[in-house]
């Protein structure tokens, strides 16, 4: 209903406004605190995550589907690895033995992506309104929990529209969704309505990433062009131009003002919010740059290539 949309809106930006100035002042003040650290503690530090990265070997190896498998997602405590196939099959297995805990209810299409809620396996499923989120290549989006493999709720809006990529902001409330129609979307999960319909890339929305203090995030497009967007405005507060190719992945650094993007150009950009300009370019792979992650706590990124390698930089 169009007269009830102003009051959702309201609602939700207060709720992010809130949200994030107590993120951002927690987050300065973390910033502030690491600064103060002596450097040989801070290069000590640095150095023991190296040493961890030099030893890394295929801890287990699984075949998790008869078709390829498009996205995989790490739960946040790291106990279970959720998968999305081009089968349509979206699949929970077991950290670290790789056992299959649950099949979820087949897509009648590719699936996409499926991402965790920021608290799922470390809260008791009752207390969220779910814990998982699916797409697939036919604009179907579908919320899960993590005792049944029927969905608790289906999100519509997106059909025919493929959506290729979503996330959940940083609370848990929203979730961001990229679509095939140049759009992206945020829900309010806690109001099932949609409050965001952002528009401003000129080919298909391919990835996003919401900052950590949950105030900004940022989408890729296949236009090459990433973009910077203000939640509590819906302005765009940052245009990226730059790469020569489509954007296929996007991060945020955990300092809230780096941002990673992953490119067909072949090459990974780090971006500075701040100064609104690109601070490095990478030549990271020799064929398309399918995807880039920061470290939780910023400190390494990881980029994937199409040609079967992915790196850490540092």
């Amino acid at each position: 209903n169009s007269n009830n949309r102003p009051a959702s809106l309201r609602i939700s930006r207060l709720f992010l406004a809130d949200y994030s100035l107590i993120r951002a002042k927690d987050r300065l003040d973390e910033a502030k605190r690491l600064l103060e650290l002596p450097l040989v503690t801070r290069n000590a530090k640095i150095q023991d995550i190296q040493k961890k990265l030099y030893n890394l070997s295929i801890f287990c190896t699984q075949i998790g589907d008869a078709r390829p498998i498009s996205f995989c997602r790490f739960s946040p405590n790291s106990s279970i690895l959720a998968t999305a196939s081009w089968s349509g099959i979206c699949k929970l297995w077991n950290i670290p033995d790789c056992t299959l805990i649950r099949e979820l209810k087949k897509f009648d299409i590719n699936a996409s992506s499926i991402v965790f809620h920021p608290k799922a396996t470390l809260v008791p499923d009752e207390e969220l309104l779910c814990s998982l989120a699916s797409s697939a290549f036919d604009g179907s989006v579908r919320l899960w929990n993590l005792k049944s493999d029927e969905p608790v709720a289906n999100i519509d809006g997106h059909v025919p529209y493929r959506v290729s990529r979503l996330e959940f902001h940083p609370s848990g409330r929203f979730l961001g969704t990229c679509c095939f129609d140049n759009s992206w979307r945020l829900w309010d999960l806690e109001q099932f309505t949609e409050v965001l319909h952002q528009e401003g890339h000129c080919k298909p929305v391919f990835c996003i990433s919401f900052q950590i203090d949950g105030s900004v995030c940022a989408t890729g497009g296949l236009d090459s062009f990433g973009r910077v967007w203000d939640l509590r405005t819906g302005r765009c507060i940052m245009f990226m131009e730059g790469h020569l190719k489509a954007i296929y992945g996007i991060d945020f650094n955990s300092n809230g003002y780096q941002i990673a993007t992953a490119s067909d150009d072949d090459t990974c950009k780090i971006w500075d919010l701040r100064k609104n300009s690109i601070l490095y370019t990478i030549p990271a792979h020799t064929n398309v740059v399918t995807d880039v992650k920061y470290q939780r706590d910023g400190g390494h990124f990881l980029v994937t290539s199409s040609h079967d390698t992915c790196k850490i930089w540092d």
